[in-house]
């Protein structure tokens, strides 16, 4: 029999270990979603259970177009941000023009992707954490199961290409509202005109760039449906249970994309 202090001891790392397995069960299950999606979307027809368009279309404009109005304010917020921050640690070295460089690249590659993966994660990948869970409750999707749906064609899918093709798209508009924000900054402060900053632009920036960004965007997108349904799949408890799903959804997204991010930076600069 173990003494007193040696339990003291396990205690903690029974505790760990037990959170190590159930993270390892989730990204198996995480995982074992998107090669069932994968499977439900290349042979979802032959099967007679496709993957129809106007869910898909009904979640992107949940994901997608109902998010511009807060995406567009923080993008500018954030372009004239990085414009003010860029002028004054350039004044010292008398290289403020030089401060499109530093503002096409920052945005294009990290600001864009990084901002609208976060906002997405809060909002919507939150909202499927709930909707999800509060059916897993109801035994909603139980219930299709015995209606020969089948629960990932039918709820997972949509929203998995919904947020893959839509947290890109965002993106891109992101990029275009923070760098039009932050021009208007520079060319107010340095008296540039409005065509000469978007020459340095271009100038800045090659394809590859903005390839890099609406990359990460897509994979930030897998990530926030998986572990948002990954969450609210989950769920027990009643509505108490929901409601730490949906935050253990938000925080465990935005962690991950942050660790993506970091990744994704790490392969493409070695």
């Amino acid at each position: 029999m173990a003494a007193p202090e040696d339990r003291a001891v396990a205690r903690p790392i029974a505790a760990l270990g037990r959170r190590v397995a159930l993270g390892l069960d989730a990204v198996g299950y995480g995982a074992s979603l998107l090669g069932q999606s994968t499977y439900w979307l290349a042979v979802g027809r032959r099967k007679r259970q496709p993957v129809r368009a106007a869910p898909v279309a009904r979640e992107m404009m949940s994901v997608g177009v109902s998010a511009i109005p807060i995406v567009s304010v923080l993008a500018g917020t954030i372009g004239v941000m990085l414009a003010l921050q860029g002028i004054d640690a350039l004044e010292p070295f008398g290289a403020q023009d030089q401060v499109t460089f530093g503002v096409a690249l920052s945005i294009t590659r990290e600001f864009a992707p990084l901002i609208t993966g976060i906002i997405v994660a809060g909002r919507s990948g939150a909202a499927l954490a709930a909707r999800l869970g509060t059916m897993q409750i109801n035994n909603e999707i139980d219930a299709l199961s015995v209606m020969g749906i089948h629960p990932v064609r039918y709820l997972v899918v949509p929203s998995l290409l919904a947020l893959i093709v839509m947290v890109p798209a965002l993106s891109i508009w992101a990029d275009g509202l923070a760098l039009g924000a932050a021009g208007l900054y520079v060319t107010s402060d340095l008296g540039m005109t409005f065509p000469a900053y978007l020459d340095g632009v271009r100038a800045a920036l090659e394809p590859g760039d903005v390839i890099h960004g609406v990359a990460k965007a897509a994979i930030f997108g897998a990530l926030i449906a998986l572990v948002a349904v990954v969450n609210g799949s989950q769920v027990r408890g009643g509505a108490e249970g929901v409601g730490r799903a949906t935050t253990h959804s938000v925080v465990q997204s935005i962690t991950l994309i942050v660790l993506a991010d970091l990744i994704f930076v790490f392969a493409a600069t070695r």
